[in-house]
This record gives C-alpha cells, sequence and structure tokens, in this order.
C-alpha cells in the first residue's frame, strides 16, 4: 500500500514483501508440517450409564504444542479441546474424561488435531480417523459391590431367619410339642395317629412371582440429575431384581409405551437377572405417549397369580394420571403394588429458593402447583394399597429395596 501511494520505483517494488512473506510461509510449512504417524486409543469396551470413564489417546510423530478436539457421539459427553502432553521420540500423550449418557453402542469417529507453525504464520487442522467403540450398559455397580447381597442376606437369612420359623405361612417340619409353642401350631390329626402332641412348623413363603414393569414413553425421557428417567428405573429395577432373586423370588420383567413391548414370566434366581439386564441394555428411547389402559390390562392379564408388580412411570398432573390410577386400581385387586415415581431434585430447589423477581415468583407457583398435584395421586394410589416409592434418582433404589424388603418380612405377597 504505502508502495502504490509513493509511486514511482517503489512502485515497481510493491511485489516484494508478498514474495518474502510467501517465501517466510514456505520456509514455516517446510519446519513445521508434521504428518501423525500413529494414533492409539485405550479406551473401556464398557461404561455403566451415568459414570466417568477415562479415554488415553497416544501419538506418535507429535508436533509441539498439539491440540486436540473429538467429535462426541450422542450417548458420550465430554470437554471441549484439549492438549496433549510431550514424551519421549516425538509421542505425545492426552487423557480425557468421558462421561455415559445414553445407553447403546456408541463409535468415535474423528479426531480433530491442531497445532501453529513455529513462525506462527500458520496453523494446521488435519482430522485423524479414531474408530473406537464404547458400550455403555445399564448400571449395576450396587450388584457388583455386594452391598445388596449382604442387606438381602443379613435381614432375611440372617437374623430374621430364626423368627420368620413359625410366623410364616409355608409349611417347614414337624416337631414334638413342647411347653411354650402356640396351642395353635398343633397338628390334632397327626397328633393322634402318634398318640403324642405333634406342632406344625411353618417358615415365610418364598418363590414369589416379581414383575418389573417399565414404561418407556416419552415422559421418561425427561433427563433429571443428567440422564434420562429411564435410565434411573432401568438401574433400580436391575438392583431390586437381584435382591429379589437373592430372595429366592421368580423375576420378571415388562415394558411398555403406546401398546405393550416385552413380557417375560417370572423365572428363578440369577438367569433371571442375567435376562433382564440382557434386555434393558437394549431398550430403546422412544418419543411415543404411554397407554396405561391397553398396558396394563395386558399385564393384568398375562399374570394371573398373585404377584409383586413394580411400576416405574411418570405423569404430568392429575388429569394426565386419572387413567394411570384407574387401570393401577383394577391391577390392585389381585397383585400387590410398588409405584416407583422419581422426584426432580431440581423442582425441590426451585420450591426452596424466594424468586428474584416476577417470572421467578411464576415458576415458584407453578412448581408448588406441580408437587401439590403429584402428593393428591400419590394419596389416591395409597388408599389403594399401593406402596409408594417417590424419592430422588440418588435414593430411589435403596428406598425401593427397603420397601421390598419389608413387604417381604410382612409376608403381604
Amino acid at each position: 500500500m504505502i508502495a502504490v501511494v509513493a509511486g514511482g520505483g517503489a512502485r515497481d517494488l510493491g511485489w516484494l514483501p508478498w514474495a518474502v512473506l510467501g517465501l517466510l510461509a514456505a520456509v514455516d510449512l517446510a519446519l513445521s508440517f508434521r504428518r501423525p504417524k500413529s494414533l492409539d486409543v485405550e479406551s473401556p469396551a464398557e461404561i455403566f450409564v451415568g459414570e466417568t470413564a477415562k479415554l488415553r489417546f497416544r501419538i506418535s510423530g507429535a508436533p509441539p504444542g498439539l491440540q486436540a478436539k473429538l467429535d462426541w457421539p450422542e450417548g458420550l459427553a465430554g470437554g471441549g479441546e484439549f492438549a496433549f502432553q510431550a514424551g519421549a521420540d516425538s509421542t505425545a500423550t492426552a487423557q480425557v474424561a468421558c462421561k455415559a449418557v445414553r445407553r447403546g453402542l456408541w463409535r468415535f469417529e474423528h479426531l480433530w488435531l491442531r497445532w501453529t507453525s513455529r513462525l506462527r504464520l500458520l496453523e494446521f487442522v488435519p482430522r485423524l480417523t479414531v474408530g473406537a467403540e464404547i458400550r455403555v450398559v445399564p448400571n449395576i455397580r450396587l450388584v457388583q459391590s455386594g452391598q445388596i447381597t449382604t442387606t438381602v442376606m443379613s435381614t432375611l437369612y440372617g437374623v430374621k431367619e430364626n423368627r420368620a420359623i413359625g410366623e410364616g405361612s409355608e409349611f417347614q417340619q414337624l416337631r414334638d410339642f413342647v411347653p411354650g409353642m402356640d396351642i395353635k401350631t398343633i397338628d390334632w390329626k397327626r397328633s393322634a395317629r402318634r398318640r403324642s402332641l405333634v406342632a406344625k412348623e411353618l417358615r415365610a413363603e418364598r418363590n414369589h412371582h416379581v414383575i418389573v414393569a417399565l414404561d418407556n414413553g416419552y415422559l421418561m425421557r425427561e433427563e433429571i440429575g443428567g440422564l434420562p428417567k429411564i435410565d434411573h428405573a432401568v438401574t433400580a429395577a436391575l438392583a431390586t431384581a437381584w435382591a429379589a432373586s437373592i430372595g429366592g423370588d421368580l423375576v420378571g420383567h415388562y415394558s411398555y409405551d403406546v401398546k405393550p413391548r416385552t413380557f417375560s414370566a417370572p423365572a428363578p434366581g440369577r438367569t433371571a437377572f442375567a435376562r433382564l439386564r440382557s434386555w434393558t441394555a437394549e431398550l430403546d428411547y422412544v418419543s411415543r405417549e404411554t397407554n396405561h389402559t391397553l398396558a396394563l390390562t395386558e399385564l393384568n392379564a398375562r399374570t394371573p397369580k398373585r404377584s409383586l408388580i413394580i411400576i416405574f412411570t411418570d405423569f404430568v398432573d392429575t388429569t394426565s394420571a386419572e387413567l394411570l390410577v384407574e387401570n393401577i386400581a383394577i391391577l390392585a385387586k389381585r397383585h400387590l403394588l410398588i409405584f416407583v415415581a422419581l422426584r426432580d431434585p431440581d423442582l425441590g430447589t426451585l420450591v426452596e429458593t424466594a424468586p428474584d423477581d416476577l417470572d421467578g415468583a411464576a415458576a415458584l407457583v407453578a412448581a408448588n402447583q406441580a408437587i401439590n398435584e403429584r402428593r393428591l395421586v400419590f394419596e389416591r394410589l395409597g388408599r389403594l394399597g399401593v406402596t409408594i416409592v417417590d424419592a430422588k434418582p440418588s435414593a430411589v433404589t435403596a428406598r425401593l429395596i427397603s420397601a421390598y424388603l419389608e413387604i417381604k418380612a410382612r409376608e403381604l405377597i
């Protein structure tokens, strides 16, 4: 620009700065460009939904000051751009936190690299193919830890085992009647044949049917605590199914949305749990509205024997819950029900926080109304004899297992 304004001989030399700049750029390119030789990725084969794992990247032939950014798939979440740490022999490594937010098989397609040339005239942004896969599966951390097994075994087969004998409804054995035993336990027919008093010893009945019913409609896709409600429900369902199998009961599962989807008859032991885990891992996220009338009617028809049915579902208000309550009332005439609802922690925080403006006051009124309507629905269900488990995602599993153990101890099934 100066050469053009100055005119004369300076105008003829106007190309010189551009030539120098081009030469510097060529030299900078020759000194700075390095094509990475190889990319190695270390990743876990599986991650429990809601948990965080570490991804490790190693690049050979890496230039100094290397930055990178991942193309994150839908089911995994991580940070933005991250830096590589230079090591020996032009090798750079990086470690990235990866949180599992959706069940399924997720594949990393590309890794974008970025580094600046030595003279800072150029910036290189190549793309490498990653090709790593991670499967996000339902969370069974509590099952693997042994905490549920210890709790159930100590509750049902520890100190309470002695109390359960003689107080149940299932025949255990015959024994001689001794003073201090309840007279009602005497078996008079066998006593007459033996010509001595014989008492029947009973124990708590086992082998009950426990069915986990999961509503997979669009309301269960709402995120609370960073995960969809259906994933919190699946985690609690698997933990309770494991507790039921340890408790000697038969476990089945059922899913529905706009119509019934899958049903598995109650089966004993760890086989039922493995089948349930495999099924929940493949449970899709759908956007269909739930038809409670069709679904619960079908479930009632498929379970002729009295069972403990654990229903995981959600509703918006008393109007939308009307059909749900009516069908649960029909189901409760034959079966024992546990109704599991997930409480939104953000809603409770909103109610407990004083509003700063008019919009905040309106949100507070709406939140209070929603909480009151949920309470009315729970009161109606409670009058039908339904056990209510209304808890935050972090507490729902413990509350549900406690409700199951109480039902077992009281022999309500």
